[in-house]
């Protein structure tokens, strides 16, 4: 297992070098969306309409943060249950986006997609949430301020911390760490 500094957005010469357990510093932009954003995004995608960001390499994070302090970009900022993005999170890849941030697992479509489109499922450790905020530097909603906290979000990360769950090979964290410590007959 290795680590990575890498700065979005990303290409897939970055994710391609990256295998499941490596974990990652991610700098740069990255946006935030749950499943009432996805479910819009998806449907501007499929009526060949622009999103309120550029795909191409972008990294999503499944968060709905807090409000913020004052003086501070944006409140806790943990990580959601990302079973709820697995009828988005394809066609997000298919168009470009090259990574995606949360906590649990995915089904087998999302994992086949990583590997078809060079994608990756990084986790982010559920219940740091107040911790994960501070390595965000600034916070703009730029998208569906109506959804309140799952607003869409343009967020700059400084050394943001993740793991690869999902790689392009279609290596599964969750999956390894449990075969390796199953009891074989």
């Amino acid at each position: 297992m290795a680590q990575y500094t890498l700065t979005t957005p990303l290409t897939s010469e970055d994710t391609r070098q990256l295998k499941a357990g490596d974990t990652v510093l991610l700098n740069g932009t990255i946006f935030t969306a749950r499943d009432a954003a996805h479910k819009r995004l998806v449907e501007l995608l499929e009526k060949g309409e622009e999103l309120p960001f550029d795909i191409e390499g972008s990294v999503i994070y499944f968060v709905g943060p807090t409000p913020p302090k004052p003086g501070d970009p944006i409140g806790s900022a943990g990580p959601t249950t990302s079973y709820r993005m697995d009828s988005y999170s394809p066609t997000m890849l298919r168009y470009g986006s090259k990574g995606m941030i949360g906590k649990g697992k995915r089904n087998q479509v999302v994992k086949d997609a990583c590997k078809e489109y060079d994608g990756i499922y990084f986790g982010a450790t559920g219940g740091a949430g107040a911790l994960l905020g501070k390595k965000i530097t600034s916070a703009e909603v730029i998208a569906y301020p109506e959804l309140g906290p799952e607003a869409v979000r343009k967020i700059t990360v400084k050394d943001f911390p993740v793991t690869v769950i999902n790689d392009t090979y279609g290596n599964d964290l969750y999956q390894m760490g449990r075969e390796q410590f199953e009891v074989k007959d």
